[in-house]
This record gives C-alpha cells, sequence and structure tokens, in this order.
C-alpha cells in the first residue's frame, strides 16, 4: 500500500432561509447536541448532492439502478438476435447481482463487461455471477470509470468481491449554534377567480444558520480503489485529476431542496484544511456558539480553529499534520490555489 495522507476538510458554510434537508413530514431535519437542537443536513443528501456536481463537472460517475437487468437489455437493443432469448439471460444474470427491490452502482466498464459475457455466451441462461467476476478481474476493470464509488464505496450483498470501501467519510452537516425552526405562512390567488381571497393557504417550515462540515479524503483507499500501486507519472496525475473534481464539486454542490423558492446557493465561508496520517479529527461543537453581533460565522471559525489547535498540541506527535490550508481569509488565495496545493501532496 502507497503511505498516503488524509485531506480533511474543515468547512464553515451560512446559509438565511432554506430547508436544505426534510425529514419524513415535510420538517428541516434538527439533531440535540450539546443540549440545544441544532439545524442538521444528512450526509447522504450531501453526498448525492456531490455526486451530481461530479458528473456535471466532467468527472466520470458511476449508474446507480435499480433495474440492472433493464439496464442490460437496453444496451443490446441494437443487435439482431431473439428479444424473448436476450431478456430472459439479461434478468437471469442480473438476478444474481442484485436482489429484487434493491439498488446498486454500477461502473460503465462493467456494464460493458457485462453485456459482453452475454455476447460471447451467445445470450445463454447458464451464466454465472461468477463469470462475470472472472471477466471483471481479467480485463482489469478498476474505478477510473466511476469516480463516485470509488469516494463514497459499494456494497454488494451477493457479491462481496464487487464491494468497494469509501475513500470519503463524510459527517452529518451541523449548525455550530442553536437554530429554531421557523414557520413560512403562504397564500395562493387564481388568477381567474372573482374572489379577493385566498383559493389555498399553506405552511412551510424553513430555517437558517451556520453549518460545520467535515469531509475526510483518504488517499490510500483512493489509489487502492483506482488500482494504483506505484506513483509513476500517469497514476499521480490520476490521483491529481480526481483530487481537483472532487474540491469542486464539494464547494459546489449544495442540497436541491426547495432551491426554487429559497434560493439558498451559498458557497463556503470558510475552510480549514489538514493534510494528516493517523486517526481522522472531527470537531464536535459541543458547546453551542453564539452570535457576537456580527452572526455566527465569525465565533464558529474562532471556536474551530481553537479545538483544531488545542487537539494538535495535546494528541502531540500522534497528530502527523503534514500541511495545513486557510481558505476564505486571503482574497487572493483562490480555490484554483488550495485545489494546486492538495495536488502536490501526491508524492
Amino acid at each position: 500500500m502507497l503511505n498516503l495522507p488524509k485531506i480533511e476538510f474543515h468547512i464553515l458554510q451560512s446559509f438565511p432561509v432554506t430547508c436544505l434537508n426534510r425529514d419524513d413530514i415535510g420538517s428541516p431535519k434538527t439533531a440535540n447536541i450539546g443540549g440545544v437542537v441544532r439545524a442538521r443536513v444528512s450526509s447522504q443528501c450531501w453526498k448525492r448532492a456531490i455526486r451530481l456536481k461530479l458528473h456535471e463537472l466532467g468527472g466520470k460517475i458511476g449508474v446507480r439502478t435499480e433495474n440492472l437487468s433493464k439496464l442490460l437489455i437496453k444496451r443490446c437493443e441494437s443487435l439482431s438476435l431473439d428479444k424473448q432469448k436476450v431478456e430472459t439471460a439479461c434478468q437471469k444474470l442480473a438476478a444474481q447481482v442484485i436482489p429484487d427491490k434493491a439498488i446498486i452502482f454500477v461502473t460503465e466498464d462493467e456494464i460493458n463487461a457485462l453485456v459482453n459475457l452475454l455476447q460471447e455466451n451467445d445470450f445463454s441462461e447458464k451464466i454465472k455471477l461468477d463469470d462475470f467476476l472472472k471477466e471483471r478481474k481479467k480485463k482489469k476493470i478498476n474505478l477510473l470509470s466511476a469516480l463516485d464509488i470509488a469516494l463514497f464505496g459499494r456494497m454488494v450483498a451477493k457479491a462481496p468481491d464487487l464491494n468497494v470501501e469509501a475513500a470519503c467519510c463524510v459527517a452529518h452537516a451541523i449548525t455550530t449554534h442553536k437554530a429554531e425552526t421557523e414557520l413560512d405562512f403562504f397564500t395562493a390567488v387564481a388568477d381567474d377567480s372573482e374572489s379577493t381571497g385566498s383559493a389555498f393557504m399553506g405552511v412551510g417550515e424553513f430555517n437558517s444558520g451556520t453549518y460545520y462540515r467535515y469531509v475526510s479524503l483518504d488517499l490510500n483507499q483512493l489509489a487502492q480503489s483506482l488500482a494504483i500501486t506505484e506513483l509513476d507519472e500517469s497514476s499521480v496525475q490520476d490521483l491529481q485529476n480526481c483530487i481537483k473534481y472532487f474540491v469542486q464539486a464539494l464547494f459546489l454542490a449544495v442540497p436541491p431542496a426547495k432551491q426554487h423558492t429559497h434560493a439558498g446557493l451559498c458557497v463556503w465561508d470558510y475552510a480549514k484544511v489538514l493534510v494528516r496520517k493517523g486517526q481522522s479529527l472531527q470537531v464536535s461543537f459541543e458547546e453551542a456558539v453564539k452570535a457576537k453581533g456580527s452572526g455566527f460565522l465569525k465565533p464558529s471559525i474562532e471556536a474551530l480553529n481553537k479545538f483544531l489547535n488545542n487537539k494538535k498540541a495535546m494528541i502531540g506527535s500522534l497528530f502527523n499534520e503534514e500541511a495545513e490550508f486557510e481558505w476564505g481569509v486571503d482574497v487572493n488565495y483562490s480555490l484554483d490555489n488550495l485545489i494546486s496545493d492538495l495536488q502536490a501532496q501526491i508524492k
């Protein structure tokens, strides 16, 4: 295994009126931390936003499907073969990989390998999952065609050989302070109504706050998922490209919930980025930050840096810091500069 570090992102990001992540009854998600209620955005919610943003930026991602057989059948539509035979073979092979009513991430290379396997065996119903696993190993399929799977992992209960350990850990985002859920009363007036009253009335919920986001990217695990065993010129370039796409997506991705009515499209306010080896370290913000006349951001930055500096001093050599970068303070230090500095850590 390569001796690469982890990149830890400690991000502060403020949003005004928003409902970034809702629960089963449509209320903004919350969590009780340090004896007070905080606004919360689940890690799953933000990871999906990052994944979709990766695709928008030109990064290669996998396909998340609940109907693998339908996907395979569609890829075989152009072949002049017995339609029923093709469908039966695709369904039987897909059923061995994924159970009913489940979803799976697959890469473009894996889809191609499945189709090739079916073709080479004349769409026989006797093709087994092991046949695909052997084909996948023979063709040395890695995750360069699906950065999202390399980042966020994959579990396939029926085929443990397809499991991928996530290189990226994402914590639930929480406000650094107490956050109230508020009500938004609204009405709708029918344009063609003779009445002066409302045709519909309703209530929506929202909150606001400064969120702390913790994200850790394990470069060793990322390299392993990409089948990189040595740092030659090509593999260094691959890892550096992954860092570029990931940091850009991490910066731009915002959960899409209620964006048409709230337009909560805010980017980072501040980020402390550490390059370290050893145990990861998330800031708990167990003591809720209080506003000091100028909002929550400034005291949140102070609390974040105080926590990290104290832990660094107390942990000593085990803190294993190799580099530290601060974004959001110097206007001349752009996101491009941050990305370049992080890419330079691949050595």
